[in-house]
């Protein structure tokens, strides 16, 4: 799977002005909620936050991957914030937080759930890639070094 057919162009927010882990799970939600139902805002933040409590999505580094599985899409869909200022993410490195890609996939997607996080992780895990990122001065920017990165070998 390419990251251009998990996110799209109005995905992506570059210098998302939030300070609390709480905020960013809300943002996150309305973002991925206008990708598929706008309606189903606060159950998707409720989803991100449910899988949260079982433990943190943070990788350190700057970097979380909130995700759920979840009646609520019928295909995977992924939104992506960086921060102005970093934020507590609960991070194991206890450093602020701002790199957030958030990723929402239909019940059924086991494995491929699993496939595409493993992907994500090991694309954020290239600092080089991060260091881009945290350059990039627009949305369309930001999305466009977003998508440089192929997912491809790592899910299919």
């Amino acid at each position: 799977m390419k990251l251009k057919d998990l996110v799209s162009p109005e995905a992506v927010i570059c210098n998302a002005d939030i300070v609390s882990k709480k905020r960013a799970l809300e943002l996150l939600a309305e973002l991925l909620a206008r990708q598929t139902d706008p309606d189903k805002s606060l159950e998707i933040f409720q989803r991100l936050t449910e899988r949260e409590k079982l433990g943190s999505t943070s990788l350190g580094q700057g970097i979380a991957l909130p995700h759920a599985r979840t009646d609520l899409c019928n295909q995977a869909v992924g939104v992506f914030i960086r921060t102005r200022h970093g934020i507590d993410f609960d991070s194991p490195d206890r450093q602020p937080t701002d790199l957030l890609f958030a990723l929402m996939v239909p019940e059924h997607y086991t494995d491929e759930h699993l496939n595409i996080l493993a992907g994500l992780a090991e694309m954020f895990s290239d600092e080089d890639f991060c260091r881009e990122l945290r350059t990039a001065d627009t949305d369309a920017e930001l999305y466009h070094q977003l998508i440089s990165w192929d997912l491809t070998t790592q899910t299919s």
